[in-house]
């Protein structure tokens, strides 16, 4: 059902696009152009093969902006508050349906997380846009409803970590702009944490006026999510500032204020925001590669962020440090993790690896590109970034096929896919003679 729906939107948007409407020279937009911005938008990703300031008209543009609201939220979160809406009851059916995409803990929670998944969207999105469209219309002179717009759309794309900008240079003109790279930053990260991390903060922060704070009580969930995300922000933060120090081509000319703030906001934007303030074909190939390593990884589950999620990333970690340690289970925080959950944090790594070690060898076989700008495209797509060195536009269609069954596949996720493969659980009635082959 969640492939369906994301396929139907896909088709959907990809129609409205080819029509000339949809164009601002009023001509027919080619078909996998209109179905690889179609597929970027509803899977979040931001990755472009014809300027969005330029070729689209305000109609494609809206037609984008809707595509983006609905991959971020889900097309069956939308689906379950339709069906609230009109039957103002929900089946098993349909809350099993929204548990499957918003991820919910207990079956009964589904109607009320769909509710705050639409209700928290619309209010961060709201007062991003607020304070965007505030400072289009006073520090720049945007008129009316233009500045309204250009404060709705950039927001939108924030919170759902799209990376979809109305200018040809992406936000590289309101680099040192704090009154426009700080919100669009806090929209991506809370955007990126995941609905069920924000819903326990919430519930939290209000409990915490009657029975004070307790750190403890949160899930496990959310707090490897919380130190796994803050971790690798300062590691991105970090790195992006000493590589890029002396840079010429990035941060080299800029003040040390405004190096701080711009090399801030692009260690955070690799966490699948896809926005820029920066010029990333003339990073150094370190940089490229820091930023390859945090695409893969991501943001938060049941979020807007894509890649294999840093709740994967932590307890594959966690897997690891018990196995150094010789301890027959794994414990992180108080609980032991179950095996299945093992299981499948390492079939979610190793399908994300070989999805793009594939993508990387089919793309370098058909552009021809060197290999740091090829990779950073697959990595891109699949994290569902819409970071790039500038290379999309120059990929033949074939290669951009090959991107579009990334991001799909990066928007759903590898798990995701092989249970709908399988369909069921199989369970085993017996156990087969243990032996151990040699490893390493």
């Amino acid at each position: 059902m969640v492939v369906f729906g994301f396929g139907a939107a896909t088709v959907a948007g990809t129609l409205l696009l080819i029509l000339p409407i949809s164009a601002e020279s009023r001509s027919v937009t080619a078909p996998v152009t209109a179905l690889f911005t179609a597929v970027s938008a509803v899977c979040v990703t931001g990755l472009v093969v014809v300027d969005t300031e330029s070729h689209w008209s305000l109609f494609g543009e809206l037609v984008i902006l809707g595509l983006i609201q609905v991959g971020g939220l889900g097309i069956m979160t939308l689906a379950s508050l339709l069906g609230l809406l009109v039957a103002r009851r929900m089946g098993l059916r349909m809350q099993l349906i929204a548990q499957t995409e918003t991820k919910t803990v207990r079956l009964g929670e589904s109607r009320r997380v769909v509710i705050g998944v639409i209700r928290m969207s619309l209010l961060v999105e709201a007062l991003v846009a607020a304070v965007l469209a505030a400072r289009f219309m006073i520090g720049y002179g945007e008129r009316g409803w233009h500045g309204v717009y250009l404060g709705v759309f950039h927001a939108v794309s924030a919170y759902n970590n799209a990376g979809f900008a109305l200018y040809s240079d992406s936000l590289v003109r309101y680099a040192t702009d704090a009154w426009i790279i700080v919100p669009i930053s806090l929209a991506l990260v809370i955007g990126g944490l995941g609905f069920p991390v924000i819903f326990e903060i919430t519930r939290s922060m209000r409990r915490h006026r009657v029975r004070g704070f307790r750190w403890r009580r949160w899930s496990l969930h959310t707090r490897i999510t919380l130190i796994t995300y803050a971790l690798l922000s300062v590691v991105g933060v970090v790195a992006v500032i000493a590589f890029e120090w002396t840079n010429p081509g990035t941060l080299g000319p800029l003040g040390t204020a405004h190096k701080l703030l711009v090399g801030g906001f692009h260690g955070l934007t690799p966490r699948t925001a896809g926005f820029n303030s920066l010029d990333v074909g003339s990073m150094h190939s370190s940089t490229l590669l820091i930023n390859d390593v945090l695409m893969f990884i991501g943001g938060g589950s049941a979020g807007t962020a894509g890649g294999i999620k840093v709740t994967t990333f932590a307890l594959l970690a966690f897997v690891i440090m018990a196995e150094i340690r010789g301890e027959p289970t794994v414990h992180v925080m108080g609980r032991r993790l179950a095996a299945s959950v093992q299981r499948q944090a390492i079939t979610v790594v190793l399908l994300g690896g070989g999805a793009v070690v594939i993508g990387t060898l089919v793309l370098l076989a058909i552009t021809g590109m060197d290999l740091d700008s090829v990779l950073f495209e697959v990595v891109s797509a699949f994290g569902t970034v819409g970071l790039s060195t500038g290379i999309t536009a120059d990929i033949p269609d074939p290669g951009l096929i090959v991107l579009i069954v990334l991001m799909f596949i990066g928007r759903l996720g590898p798990i995701t896919l092989a249970t709908a493969l399988a369909l069921r659980d199989r369970g085993r009635r017996y156990e087969l003679p243990e032996e151990r082959p040699i490893v390493g």
